[in-house]
């Protein structure tokens, strides 16, 4: 709906509080990263988005079984950002 600004505002404050309530590796703690990722990716602000993409990744990597399928889906959204720098 390009309304980023309101999505981003929300976003962050998603994160803020699972940041103070959840475990530093918690699957939901990645999604909100991965979240903004794909904002900051619509936003055409690729560096910010393959840094949030990076620390999903980070998280799911110790959070998941390595044969899980969003570990795949960030890292080929990592892939489509580094395209774009």
């Amino acid at each position: 709906m390009g309304e980023y600004s309101k999505a981003l505002s929300f976003y962050e404050k998603a994160r803020e509080i699972q940041e103070k309530t959840l475990p530093a590796n918690h699957p939901s703690l990645a999604t909100s990263y991965n979240n903004l990722g794909f904002l900051y990716e619509n936003m055409k602000e690729y560096s910010k988005a393959l840094s949030y993409f990076e620390r999903a990744l980070d998280i799911l990597k110790v959070s998941l079984p390595p044969n899980h399928p969003h570990l795949e889906s960030v890292k080929e959204s990592i892939e489509m950002v580094k395209k774009e720098l």
